[in-house]
């Protein structure tokens, strides 16, 4: 049902956009060049690498149909308040997170809109709080931070925190680190506002590298304050990478379970599933396999193959055989049988989880067995690797080589590596000195130590001395 009502309101969201464009352009000839969108939320306020579909520019014909658009009056249409044009922009990145790939077109023109109407809109606008809380939000959600600039510099009337826009102009000029402890504390003061959750999740960035239990709590005050959006996700993506780093299992575990039920089919789900797999298999001593199957029976079974998949791989290749097994023996019931390319990926996992066992032999002919195009360039690899151990693991041993130990050394020395392999002898053909027999001068070590054989003499006699007065003492 959510979804039946975003399709109709992205019209919606269209029409003030395109509302919005028939602003006047005369204050914007005399203000400085907007910049491009710096990107989303999750490129400002989240602090994180895009995805590719995010990353790309704005198609030509998108543009150009931008800019033909005809130039209305000032009063004609360019009385549409930033905050309502904001809520449009909240509605279409919210959208992206949920699985709605067709709105990244609209997010980064909705941006783009938003810029020129805030450099274009009479100061009086922001009379409204409303209006000064969309400005800031709109430079942390992927906006032009040279408008942040461009607006401040002309607030005569103190419409402007000065205190939050000194924040945010730092944090988004990188010197975020330089005022940490205010942005903490601004985090707070706003908590209840509509800047609150923005702040949080920019709080929490900035602090996190000096104090992850800090982040930890302002990326709970984050999403709890605004659940269901793009602010969530990244709350709760930012606190499994925290959870992880820091070995907070049962943490982790909980975040991920919100994860994978709100925000599966966002285009960041992928930064997450490599997030959780670095936390089960870092911490399998800790991680039950009831507590996995039940995170991700929220997924549809193809996502679920594919992190089963994911887990026995790197189980396999980190040495966590039960793990590797367990996730292996998953996906091979998810993908029916071994026939498919699915069912061979599983094989070959379970299989190189079960080379460091006793059944190595019958493990090494399994990975031999499957078909090189079941397998990718990087799996391929992985097999010649496990290949070689087991060939070294199950190779006979070398008659010559189970004589070096007891080869005749210098000075009652172990033989060097060199002289091992060349059968004892430090000199190339040289033959090794035969081995003393039992009861030589050689081998008798009272000859071979003059301290060890007064240890013994003076102990011998000490011990007749003892006898003697144990005689006297029976007679």
């Amino acid at each position: 049902m959510k979804r039946r009502q975003h399709r109709h309101l992205l019209p919606l969201a269209f029409s003030i956009a395109l509302a919005a464009t028939g602003v006047a352009r005369a204050e914007d000839a005399a203000s400085p060049a907007a910049a491009p969108p710096a990107g989303t939320a999750e490129t400002q306020a989240g602090g994180a690498e895009a995805p590719e579909s995010k990353q790309a520019q704005p198609p030509a014909a998108t543009t150009a149909a931008a800019e033909a658009l005809p130039v209305a009056p000032a009063d004609d249409g360019g009385d549409t308040a930033p905050y309502k044009m904001l809520r449009s922009l909240q509605f279409i990145q919210d959208s992206v997170v949920l699985g709605d790939s067709s709105a990244n077109e609209m997010q980064r023109f909705m941006l783009g809109t938003i810029d020129k109407r805030l450099r274009a809109v009479d100061p009086t606008v922001f009379d409204d709080d409303r209006n000064v809380d969309a400005a800031l939000i709109y430079a942390m959600s992927g906006g032009n931070p040279q408008t942040l600039e461009y607006l401040v510099a002309r607030d005569v009337n103190g419409y402007f925190d000065n205190r939050v826009t000194d924040i945010l102009r730092k944090y988004l000029s990188g010197k975020g680190l330089l005022v940490a402890k205010t942005l903490v504390e601004m985090s707070q003061e706003y908590k209840d506002k509509k800047i609150g959750p923005y702040l949080a999740l920019v709080g929490g960035n900035v602090t996190l590298a000096k104090s992850p239990e800090e982040a930890l709590k302002l990326y709970d005050l984050a999403r709890l304050n605004a659940p269901g959006t793009i602010i969530e996700e990244a709350a709760l993506r930012r606190s499994v990478a925290i959870s992880v780093d820091k070995g907070l299992v049962d943490q982790g575990l909980k975040y991920s379970q919100r994860y994978v039920r709100r925000f599966l089919y966002s285009p960041y789900a992928s930064q997450f599933a490599d997030l959780f797999v670095k936390l089960l298999v870092d911490q399998d001593r800790n991680v039950k396999p009831d507590d996995v199957v039940g995170i991700l029976s929220f997924m549809d079974e193809a996502r679920q193959r594919e992190i089963y998949l994911r887990i026995a791989r790197a189980a396999a290749i980190a040495g966590k055989g039960e793990l590797a097994r367990m996730a292996a023996g998953r996906a091979q019931s998810l993908s029916g049988n071994a026939n498919n390319a699915f069912g061979a990926l599983a094989d070959f996992y379970g299989g190189m989880a079960s080379i460091p066992t006793d059944k190595i032999d019958t493990a090494a002919r399994n990975i031999s067995n499957i078909a090189d195009k079941a397998l990718s360039p990087r799996d391929q690899i992985l097999r010649a690797a496990a290949r070689s151990v087991a060939e070294q693991v199950l190779r006979q041993p070398d008659a010559a080589s189970l004589t070096q130990g007891s080869a005749n050394t210098p000075n009652g020395q172990e033989a060097s590596s060199e002289q091992a392999a060349g059968g004892g002898s430090a000199a190339e053909g040289a033959v090794p000195d035969a081995v003393p027999a039992i009861g030589s001068q050689s081998a008798d070590p009272q000859n071979a130590d003059p301290a060890f054989s007064s240890f013994v003499t003076s102990s011998r006699s000490q011990l007749d001395e003892i006898d003697g007065l144990l005689n006297k003492e029976s007679n």
